[in-house]
């Protein structure tokens, strides 16, 4: 059984993710929980905090999921690496993947959300970088931050515009631009 706190983050990332922002108050994220009222602001006492923690818990969780699924060993793993990824970030895990993209804009003018988010996008990039270097890329950190733009580019096309393109011709286009030797 979850916690309180972690029952309101996940009926936080709910409302942000099937909602928008606009739906996302203490109120409803104590009903959306099933939880006593008032007790998300026990937890995160103003919108920012609530804010910041879901980004937080976002990225803790992406890390959990995503970390010992990327470790490839050849360019053929990597393309399917990034294809199970993408898939579980845009299909089955969609509406935290929304959420985090509604994050995303409102960290473009609140610091402390654009910091939060920044901490959990370093850490991910140096997961990639790490396989990216198992896989002789030339200058991983180039590579990791490719893969991530590419990625998000791909990310979001898919949560916004419903597009449903296959990623892995991209993928393999990008395995062969990062590691060419990687067999």
């Amino acid at each position: 059984m979850d916690s309180p706190r972690t029952r309101a983050l996940r009926a936080a990332v709910d409302l942000l993710g099937t909602e928008g922002l606009r739906a996302l108050t203490h109120a409803r994220v104590d009903e959306r929980a099933g939880l006593p009222k008032g007790s998300t602001s026990n937890y995160f006492r103003s919108r920012a905090a609530l804010l910041t923690g879901v980004a937080d818990w976002l990225a803790e969780a992406d890390l959990q999921a995503v970390g010992p699924a990327f470790r490839p060993t050849t360019a053929a793993e990597f393309v399917d690496a990034m294809c199970w990824l993408f898939d579980l970030i845009t299909r089955v895990n969609r509406v935290q993947t929304t959420a985090r993209l509604v994050l995303f804009l409102e960290g473009s003018h609140d610091a402390e959300l654009r910091e939060s988010l920044s901490r959990g996008r370093a850490a991910l990039e140096a997961g990639a970088t790490e396989g990216l270097t198992a896989l002789g890329a030339a200058d991983p950190v180039v590579a990791a931050r490719m893969v991530a733009a590419a990625s998000e580019g791909l990310i979001l096309h898919r949560i916004a515009r419903h597009d449903d393109v296959d990623p892995r011709p991209i993928f393999e286009l990008i395995a062969r631009a990062v590691a060419p030797g990687a067999g």
